[in-house]
Order: structure tokens, then C-alpha cells, then sequence
């Protein structure tokens, strides 16, 4: 019995697999951003004439921003642009569903493959 030859893939397509992966995950890490969906909260807590105490610091975070040359009003700004953690479920759902849709789709397209192999190994159907 001869040893199972996967197809082969020319050069030219191989070249474009790879410039679609290096599209899709550039698209996948900009998209978000782009779209607002990643990121630092969009609403800041803003404090007038803000002090280290008003902008809840404990006297070692004060020593560490003076030693990075930040006085509280420079500093304001970094503290209290904090990242949103809330949750939308919608968006979630969406995600799952293409997760889901992506591994659907892969099990179906290596299903035809698999069942050649194990045909090719296992020509009497045991």
C-alpha cells in the first residue's frame, strides 16, 4: 500500500495564504480599535485643580510619578483615563456565534480529507 500524498499547494498559492493570514490578523487587532470596542474608557472623571490626595495616590505612588517628572496635573489625565470593564453581551454573543461558525466550518471542510485517508488506509470499510 502506497503512504498517503497530501495535495500539493503551488508557490503562488502559498503566497497567498500568507498574505491573506497577515491581512486577516492585521484586521483583526486594527478592527476593534477602529471600531471603539478595545481601548481605554471613552469618559474621563475629570477633577478641577486636582491634588495627589483628590486623585487617590498613596505617598509611594507620589514619589514613584515625581521620580517620571509628573506633577498632579500632568498626571491627571494617566489616572484617570481607566479602561471600561463593562461587559456588552451583544457583542459577546456575536463572537461566540463566529467562533462557533469558524469551527463548524473547519470540521466540515477537513471532514471530506479525513474521510479519503481513512478510506485510502481502510479500503475494505473496517
Amino acid at each position: 500500500m502506497t503512504p498517503y500524498q497530501p495535495p500539493t499547494q503551488s508557490k503562488t498559492m502559498q503566497f497567498v495564504d500568507i498574505a491573506f493570514l497577515l491581512v486577516a490578523i492585521f484586521v483583526t487587532l486594527w478592527l476593534p480599535l477602529e471600531l471603539g470596542l478595545a481601548g481605554a474608557a471613552k469618559e474621563m472623571q475629570t477633577i478641577e485643580n486636582p491634588t495627589w490626595e483628590t486623585l487617590q495616590q498613596t505617598p509611594g505612588q507620589v514619589v514613584q510619578w515625581e521620580k517620571l517628572g509628573y506633577d498632579p496635573a500632568k498626571a491627571h489625565d494617566e489616572i484617570q483615563n481607566r479602561f471600561n470593564y463593562e461587559l456588552d453581551w451583544m457583542s459577546i454573543a456575536v463572537m461566540a456565534a463566529v467562533l462557533l461558525g469558524y469551527f463548524l466550518f473547519l470540521f466540515r471542510a477537513s471532514a471530506k480529507e479525513y474521510k479519503e485517508v481513512i478510506a485510502e488506509k481502510f479500503p475494505d470499510g473496517r
